[in-house]
Parts: C-alpha cells; structure tokens; sequence
C-alpha cells in the first residue's frame, strides 16, 4: 500500500441492531480506506457478556455485506491481526494489564456503586467537575489483600497522571486540548474480571496496525484516557476522527419513531443497499457528486475533509428520493429479484419480465406492486372515487363504445383507442382518463398500453362492462 494509505476499522457491539448512524460510522471508515488504496478491519466489541448475543452478531455481519461492506481482515475472513473478536482476545489484555501494574500505573479499587455515586453528587453539588476521588489510590498492600481475601473483588483503575496537557488534532474537529486533571483515574479492567471499552478500545486499535479510527463525537472525551493508556503502554498511537451524531428531524436523538429504524428494518421494507448507502454519504458530508453514484464510484467521491463539524438530521424524504433512484437505475431482473413474492401470482417467465418493465418506474418498495398485480390478474378492481368520477362524467355510452371496438383491434392499444375517439368525439385526457379509471380503478399508474396487452381482451371486456353499469347510476 502507498505511504499514505490508510487502516480503518470497524468495531460493533453486538448488542442490539445496527441503525444508520452506526451504519454511517461503518460506511465512512469503509470509503475512507478504500478512498486511500487502504486497508479495513471489522472488529468485534463483545467483551460484555451479559448483553453480546452471537445472533445479533450474524445479523449484524449480514447486515454490512447487504450494504456492500466488506472487510480485508476480520471474522470469516481472518488475517494477520487476530482473533477478531474480544472475548477471545483475554491473553493480549492481561498483558496489558501486567505492564501497567508493574510500572505502578494502576490500582485496584473496592469502592460500590453506591459509594461512587455519592461522591459524584457531592462534587456536583459543590460546582466541581465529576471524577473519581482516587479515594483508593493510596491503600496499602496488606490493606488489599486483607479486602481480597474477605471476598472483594477490585476493578483496576488508570493512575491518570497530575497536571497534563493531552493535545491531538481530531481529523473532523480540528486541533483539541484536554487536561488530565479534570480526567480522573478510569476503569480499565471491571470487577468481573472484564476489560472496559477504554483499554480493549484501545490496545486493539493500536494493536492491529490502526492508522485511523472513526466513530461518533459522542466519544471525543474519551479519546484522552486512550491516548494516556497507549503511551504508557509504550504502544503506536492512531489518528481519530469524531464524527456528529446523526439525529431525528425534530433535533433530539433518534428513535423508533423518527429515523432509527435498524438496517434489518429497512431491508424488511424494501430499501436497496445502494439507495442506502447513497444517503448515508451524503449525510454530514458534502460528496463531491450530486447525481447517483454506484456502490464501486463512492470512495472516489468521498473525502473525510467535507464532513461537517455539525450534527446531521435524518431525513426521510431524501432517503426515499435515493431509494427512487436506486429502482430507476437497477435492471429488470434485479427489480424482478427485489420484488420476489409478490409477482407469485404473475406466470413466471415473459409475463412477469414484461409486467416488470412497465410498473418499475411506478413502485417504490415491493409491497406497492401487488395492487398492480391486481389489476393485471384479478377480474375486477376496486375503483377510487376519483375513478369513479371520470367514469361518471364519460357516461355509459363512451364505454359501449369502447367494448363493441376492442374485438376489432385486438392486440393493437393505439388502433382501438384511435377508433375510440372516432367513434365518441373524445381525445386526449378525455379519452385516456376514464379509459384508464375503467380499466385500473384509478387515475394514475403505469404506461396503459401494455398493463392493456397483459389483461387480455376478456378481462378489459369485462371492466369496460362494468364501468358502463357504475356510469348509468
């Protein structure tokens, strides 16, 4: 790889979906590798037992390939920086701790939840600044063993050094400033027996050759405590980029309700992976085209220095304009493939391609054709009140008309309504409105020349009669 290529990673927790602002954080690092000629790293975040659920895991994983992410190096994969998963990474953690420990830069603390809430209210209180009050820095040996072995087991705690200035220029943010007094010594390893996210996070970035993480600006505090732990672990430190959060239309985080739908869900919907990933980067980032890109064009349009310092608002109307142009730019069998089951009652083969072709401009997700299919293959259609209105104003005898002529110019749509304007005096909207309101039940859809064709003389005979009845009440 070229000096300035770039190692990215990703790192997810297995606990819950991926939703599209992780999914963006996913997308960024992904495109900022492959924008370098670079390398990309998922890594698994599982130290936390309770919540990390190896299905959640699958679905996330099968999530990212959907989207078109893939990785150089991580599970299913491997590589040369494994196991990619933390809870199988316990020996390289332990190491860690030794070296701290022995270089006198932890501690073990005994102190409660409860007791670690109170001295936060009280710091609080007094118009300080929370942090640990190092109230078990100073115990003694003997005093540690004693509280072992009567069954207590300490978390480690980062002996955050006095009076430093950490300083390190955030790839989005520009340069920032940090003072460790206002730090406070951190957990680095829980009562469990667990690593916290600030020593796994860590270690593993540097361990596996990360030049560059990117993750949310939510984490920008805790990018000091890394950097504090890499250096006195003696071990290479990556550049960060803190991206902003992406959130709901009203301003407030995402919810179910408004934008965080998980990537599960969309797919569920009938979103396209590239209608997605279009979206997404463009959102808090001004791509450097405005038109549709496909999935192998995004990194030669993306650059990390066109992200915006600001959060980003989800915004549906622009997902849904990305999905159009996702449909509007996939070929016939990919729409064919996309809309699965409900093209079922279609006979597979000419019919479904050709009914394929005429509504694809007219369906957003897949769920919207199967009121199309309805009108190719059932015999009759519910009718809307604007149809039933233009079938009104024709009145019964444009429909007689209509019938007496389809025989006669079977197969041949631009014949027959020719013959229907001759015979009736009506052209244009006048003619093709109620035509189309007889025939579809509603006033707008597909092209009607072929949805025509794909009825069959019998099933348009018996609309047209139809229409002729609802015209003369």
């Amino acid at each position: 790889m070229p000096a300035t290529a770039l190692i990215t990673r990703f790192a997810p927790s297995p606990t819950g979906a991926l939703h599209l602002g992780n999914a963006r954080t996913a997308l960024f690092s992904w495109l900022a590798a492959r924008a370098s000629g670079g390398h990309f790293v998922l890594r698994v975040e599982d130290t936390d037992a309770g919540r990390s659920q190896d299905a959640l895991l699958e679905r996330q994983l099968d999530d990212l390939r959907w989207l078109g992410i893939t990785w150089d190096e991580g599970p299913g994969v491997g590589g040369p920086h494994g196991p990619y998963r933390q809870s199988e990474r316990g020996s390289i953690y332990a190491e860690a701790l030794a070296k701290l420990e022995a270089g006198g830069q932890t501690y073990p603390c005994f102190c409660s939840p409860e007791e670690l809430q109170l001295s936060r209210k009280v710091q609080l209180a007094s118009g300080r600044p929370p942090r640990y009050a190092r109230t078990c820095a100073g115990l003694s040996a003997v005093d540690v063993q004693r509280r072992i072995d009567s069954g207590a087991a300490p978390a480690i705690r980062f002996r955050v050094p006095d009076h430093r200035t950490v300083e390190f220029v955030d790839r989005i943010h520009g340069p920032q400033r940090f003072q460790s007094d206002d730090i406070g010594d951190f957990v680095i390893r829980r009562a469990d027996g667990s690593v916290s996210f600030f020593l796994g996070n860590a270690v593993d970035d540097s361990a596996m050759g990360i030049t560059l993480v990117l993750r949310g600006d939510d984490h920008l505090a805790n990018t000091p405590r890394q950097l504090l732990l890499l250096e006195a672990l003696g071990m290479p430190l990556p550049e960060y980029g803190h991206l902003p959060l992406v959130l709901a239309p009203s301003g407030t985080p995402l919810s179910k309700r408004e934008g965080a739908a998980s990537l599960t869900d969309l797919r569920a919907q009938g979103y396209l992976p590239d209608a997605i990933c279009n979206y997404l980067i463009r959102l808090g980032h001004a791509c450097g085209h405005d038109g549709w890109l496909a999935m192998d064009q995004l990194a030669s349009h993306f650059d990390l220095a066109r992200t915006s310092h600001s959060a980003a608002r989800f915004d549906e109307a622009q997902l849904r304009h990305w999905q159009r142009e996702a449909v509007t730019h996939s070929t016939d069998a990919q729409i064919e493939q996309w809309l699965g089951g409900h093209l079922d009652a279609l006979q597979a083969g000419e019919e479904r391609s050709a009914f394929v072709a005429v509504v694809k401009g007219n369906v957003l997700f897949p769920a919207e054709v199967d009121e199309l299919v309805g009108v190719v293959v059932h015999d009759s259609v519910p009718v809307s009140a604007d149809a039933k209105a233009q079938i009104t104003e024709a009145g019964p005898d444009f429909f007689v008309s209509a019938g007496s002529l389809l025989a006669t110019n079977a197969g041949d749509f631009k014949g027959w309504t020719r013959a229907i304007a001759d015979a009736t005096g009506r052209k244009g909207a006048r003619l093709f409105m109620p035509l189309r309101s007889a025939l579809t039940g509603a006033t707008h859809g597909p092209e009607l020349a072929p949805l025509v064709g794909l009825m069959g003389n019998a099933r348009v005979l018996g609309r047209l009669e139809r229409a002729q009845a609802l015209a003369g009440k």
